[in-house]
């Protein structure tokens, strides 16, 4: 019975007509054009201004506006989203090192350099950047958690708008360019997600946890991961000759530095307040609780 299954996700996301036939557009496919994305994210960073300002105006500060279930809903759309992109991913890359093998024995190109250099020619089109495309609108749903943070927590950090609004462009570069190293990097990205909007999920229904730190940690080590692949690219476009989309990448590479800069700032300073505010001489039955609802501003200004 097992077997009929695998064959019906395979098809689904992996040999589905849709799939296959995939072409990266801007005349044809929805937020392919350079307009909508510059206008997306203005739209973005207005609104959440605009909302954090009204609400610190007429509700002040430690008001928080109740979401119900909401931010649950949308933590699970995120982890299936992030899981369903990964597992096609991972399933339209084995097709294509399956289908394109006979062309890498000519070149003498291994699966591992094709996942971080692609070669030079390449067009967005097929199974890989289908799922690039569903990555690429997956942001848009991740950008609504800066909307639950401001009306939860009244926090809006500029680390936060400008690590989504980066996320988003380089997703479209990936396809506009036909980036290198985005099959690995999408895989990357989404089997964290998977992971941290899982744990926040958890969070969300009330369940026990005991490391606050989880989702913070999971995007430090998304972070080095992306670094120590950057690396690679760089010394395959000089060892095989160039890499395709590399001045986008070189771009991705320069926005990545920032936000890893960005990162490690606010990492770090929350870390030395966290050690510096805890006593560990001293339990309270309800130290989870507290401990718990304290961070939860930190994760608002990390995550």
């Amino acid at each position: 019975m097992g077997f009929p299954i695998m064959e019906t996700l395979k098809f689904w996301l992996q040999d589905h007509p849709s799939i296959v036939s995939f072409r990266w557009s801007p005349t044809l496919l929805w937020g392919s054009t350079w307009f909508f994305l510059i206008s997306a994210i203005s739209f973005y960073v207005a609104a959440a201004i605009t909302l954090h300002l009204l609400l610190k105006l007429f509700l002040g500060r430690r008001t928080r506006i109740p979401l119900g279930p909401i931010p649950a809903i949308h933590n699970l759309a995120m982890s299936l989203t992030s899981f369903t992109i990964f597992t096609g991913m991972l399933l339209s890359a084995k097709a294509e090192v399956r289908d394109t093998q006979w062309l890498w024995r000519r070149t003498r190109t291994t699966p591992f350099e094709w996942f971080l250099c692609f070669p030079l020619g390449i067009r967005p089109s097929g199974r890989v950047f289908f799922w690039s495309y569903a990555f690429y609108l997956s942001r848009f749903l991740h950008m609504l958690r800066t909307l639950f943070i401001v009306l939860r927590h009244r926090k809006l950090s500029f680390f936060r708008l400008f690590n989504h609004s980066i996320l988003l462009v380089m997703s479209f570069l990936w396809l506009e360019f036909t980036q290198s190293f985005q099959v690995l990097a999408i895989l990357f990205s989404t089997a964290v997600n998977t992971a941290v909007y899982g744990y926040r999920l958890w969070v969300e229904m009330g369940l026990p946890v005991r490391n606050f730190w989880f989702t913070v940690d999971c995007q430090m080590v998304l972070l080095c991961c992306n670094l120590v692949c950057h690396f690679g690219v760089l010394m395959l476009h000089y060892l095989r000759g160039g890499c395709n989309g590399i001045g986008a990448w070189l771009f991705n590479s320069l926005l990545n530095a920032a936000i890893l800069m960005l990162f490690l700032r606010s990492y770090i300073s929350e870390f030395w307040r966290r050690n510096l505010n805890n006593n560990p001489t001293s339990f309270s039955k309800d130290y989870s609780a507290n401990k718990h609802a304290k961070l939860n501003g930190s994760y608002a200004k990390l995550s």
